[in-house]
């Protein structure tokens, strides 16, 4: 044991490192064999040794170096952790630390990860990090669930367990689901929505209620993801009063996770909404949009129906949506709404821009019935009207 000090001192004397690695590896070796053998201060040497090859040395040096380290066990787990957390530390030294670090299954080394992750703006650290939890086992899992019951760890400790994307980390953040702390209940939401799990439903249904906004929108986005199981949970029912939610951003995904749902009942709550007088406009685009996706002869008559609003950005909206339309039916469909909708003459379509809007529609949807009132539009006073209205043309003839 002394003798391989003794070579390794004079190794590094003469910065010989691949003797220095070699003569470590035999130290190692032989307390992999006796942890008797390796006494505490000669470990420590190993240590400081290892650490300076690692600051170093070139690229090579430290990939041999690097597989030293996890013989060396927890007392490299400092030195390698003050690398990672220094920022003016050379990029790659901080990778290796990093690469190394991967290796250990410890708390300390998920949350440093976990902080990295959020704070670094070296996308290759980013990666690694996230890699590197992507590994982290079953033990670093059960030294993190026991943070969970300090609250003064509680929120670190689920930030790190929503890293783990692994299945054994869901009873966990179920755990803190009702958490005091709002952070630590949208981060648990957040994460168990990655699972797909059926018996998280209820629990996604629960957090609709939160007095956070961010939580319920967090909810949200968990069953929209879902929506093949709304007859089975009736998600429509649960969802619905969030169209109307105090805040914009949960109305918004509630109307987003409607357009999901593509049932009736999930139609008639994105057309009560759009009825809804002190409903914002961007939030009645979106609903039209969302009831666009639903790609059936019944959500464009909804669209038909509100189409003859006095909102001219509404209507402009609708008159897009209607012309996106797949199926041979429904553009044949679409194109007779918006003929008739021309033909009506309300007031609104002598604005010049719901004209460019059902020139245009008229023009991707390509049905030949149009032809004759996009001839019309074509002589329109407006040059604009005209030229939109001549470009539809020359789409519907090329067919």
């Amino acid at each position: 044991m002394l003798e391989n000090l003794d070579i390794i001192a004079d190794a590094v004397t003469e910065a010989n490192w691949i003797l220095v690695n070699q003569q470590l590896q035999q130290l190692l070796d032989k307390k992999d064999v006796n942890s008797k053998a390796v006494g505490d201060k000669e470990l420590e040497q190993a240590v400081a040794i290892a650490m300076q090859i690692l600051q170093v040395g070139d690229f090579q040096t430290r990939w041999d170096i690097a597989k030293i380290f996890p013989k060396i066990g927890k007392p490299a787990i400092a030195p390698l952790l003050k690398i990672l957390e220094d920022e003016k530390a050379d990029l790659e030294l901080r990778w290796f630390a990093l690469r190394i670090l991967g290796e250990f299954n410890e708390p300390q080394i998920v949350i440093s990860l976990v902080k990295l992750l959020e704070e670094t703006e070296e996308e290759e650290l980013a990666i690694m990090s996230a890699q590197t939890l992507a590994k982290i086992g079953q033990p670093a899992v059960e030294a993190l669930i026991d943070l969970l019951k300090d609250e003064k760890s509680r929120l670190l400790a689920v930030k790190s367990l929503a890293q783990i994307r692994r299945s054994e980390v869901i009873e966990p953040l179920l755990s803190v689901v009702d958490d005091s702390t709002a952070e630590v209940r949208l981060i648990a939401i957040e994460a168990l929505g990655s699972f797909h799990h059926k018996h998280l439903i209820p629990v996604f249904i629960t957090a609709l209620q939160d007095t956070i906004f961010s939580v319920r929108k967090e909810a949200i986005i968990a069953l929209k993801m879902r929506a093949y199981l709304e007859e089975e949970f009736d998600l429509v029912a649960s969802i619905k009063p969030l169209l109307y939610d105090i805040n914009s951003e949960v109305c918004q995904q509630a109307v987003l996770a409607m357009g999901c749902m593509k049932d009736e009942a999930a139609m008639k709550a994105l057309f009560d909404l759009l009825n809804f007088k002190n409903a914002p406009l961007f939030l009645k685009q979106e609903a039209v949009r969302a009831l666009n996706w639903n790609g059936t002869f019944a959500a464009l008559d909804y669209l038909k129906e509100i189409l003859y609003s006095d909102d001219i950005k509404l209507s402009q909206e609708i008159i897009t949506v209607l012309g996106r339309q797949e199926s041979a039916e429904l553009k044949s469909y679409a194109t007779k709404i918006l003929i008739e909708y021309l033909n009506s003459q309300p007031e609104i379509t002598y604005q010049s821009q719901i004209k460019q809007a059902i020139a245009t529609s008229l023009g991707e949807l390509r049905d030949s019935n149009a032809l004759i009132h996009l001839e019309k539009l074509a002589y329109d006073d407006n040059s604009k009207v005209k030229l939109y209205a001549l470009a539809a043309i020359k789409s519907v003839n090329s067919k």
